[in-house]
């Protein structure tokens, strides 16, 4: 039905049915988030912890049905069948445009447990998903300019304190921690502007990492490394709801983490920060080459 409409009318039927089944997620969403955090009994809000992640799920199952409606083909590669729903994760992605949220929801659901992202704190305003983003637990963050350190001095560490608090409760039902390293969406301007070595990426940031690797320890053993391509070109929003993004391919690799990389301090010891950074950057020299081949 959707493939057979004119893209304008595809991509207003397409916001209707997200909007619509946003809202009508949302709302129990928000109660049961309000009574869990009202309650006192650690067992009642674990059981509703577990009954929110049923009803996002159920939104993300709604959205991808959506995605393969409007004909787009979804092409996974690598290591999914070594995936299981019960158990941590850290998940490292490519990020190229807001189409690759739904995307990854759709590749990891049923696979893994559900995403969840470090968000910029001015996302808690976005009207109903900023709600249902809290209510799920999802750790919204401020990142701090090298030059407001150097102002300010006090808040030199509060990113990692951020990071810990958002990360104990991480730990109270098996999760999937999303992380786009590169801070930022891909655009040729920003790659210029950073001069990155890389010919499809931005610089990788591997802070974040370290710092969620860190917080979760001894949890969080595995790295599940995702690359996003899509072969007709970087698609907008709408481009997505128009039915426009017809081919997506994605590969999936599962590597340790190197325990070492739970006991460092990343902050204040230099040559662990090294090791850290180039183990990053090792991966996104192999995820270059990756963009590479899944583009011929």
């Amino acid at each position: 039905m959707l493939r057979s409409l004119p893209a304008p009318l595809r991509a207003g039927v397409a916001f209707l049915f997200v909007g619509t089944s946003t809202a009508l997620h949302a709302a129990p969403l928000l109660a049961l988030a309000l009574l869990k955090a009202a309650l006192p009994f650690a067992s009642w809000r674990r059981r509703i912890g577990i009954w929110l992640v049923a009803i996002a799920q159920q939104w993300v199952g709604f959205n991808s049905r959506l995605i393969r409606l409007a004909g787009t083909q979804v092409h996974v590669h690598g290591d999914v069948a070594d995936l299981q729903r019960v158990g941590w994760y850290l998940v490292v992605c490519n990020h190229q445009s807001w189409v690759d949220i739904p995307l990854l929801q759709l590749v990891f659901a049923e696979r893994i447990p559900m995403l969840k992202f470090f968000l910029k704190r001015e996302l808690i305003f976005v009207p109903v998903l900023g709600l249902a983003w809290w209510a799920l637990d999802f750790p919204f963050m401020r990142r701090y300019s090298r030059a407001e350190l150097e102002r300010r001095p006090e808040l030199r560490g509060k990113d990692l304190e951020a990071t810990q608090r958002a990360c104990a409760k991480f730990r109270e039902l098996p999760v999937s921690v999303m992380n786009f390293v590169e801070g930022t969406r891909f655009t040729p301007a920003k790659h210029a502007q950073q001069k990155s070595p890389y010919a499809n990426l931005l610089l990788p940031r591997a802070g974040g990492v370290a710092f969620v690797i860190q917080a979760m320890r001894p949890l969080l053993r595995t790295l599940v490394d995702v690359t996003l391509v899509y072969p007709q070109g970087r698609p907008t929003l709408y481009d997505f709801l128009a039915g426009r993004v017809r081919d997506v391919r994605v590969h999936v690799r599962r590597l340790d983490i190197p325990e070492e990389f739970g006991l460092g301090d990343y902050e204040n010891d230099a040559a662990f920060r090294a090791r850290v950074q180039e183990w990053m950057n090792a991966l996104w020299r192999d995820k270059d080459a990756r963009i590479a081949a899944l583009m011929s």
